[in-house]
């Protein structure tokens, strides 16, 4: 648990890149979509449970993500209505 509260030298991010996911947004470096991860978020679960399902996230990334929600959705994000399929 220690780990997760080490804070990275480099700043996770939430990029978009054609050629990855579709140019869907995802975290920088890794192929997990932003939107994974707020619905995780929305549905209550914790950090870890996050981190074990997506080992390979950056130890910042879910705050890279909460960052990207809040601009994309505003503070409200966790209640926002997330896009559906194919928007």
């Amino acid at each position: 648990m220690g780990a997760l509260k080490d804070r990275p030298a480099i700043t996770a991010e939430v990029v978009s890149d054609p050629s990855v996911m579709s140019g869907d947004p995802v975290v920088k470096g890794t192929r997990v979509p932003a939107e994974t991860i707020v619905a995780y978020l929305r549905a209550g679960h914790s950090p870890q449970e996050i981190f074990e399902d997506y080992p390979n996230l950056p130890i910042d990334g879910i705050d890279a993500v909460i960052r990207w929600a809040e601009t994309t959705y505003g503070a409200d994000w966790h209640s926002a209505k997330l896009p559906a399929a194919g928007d």
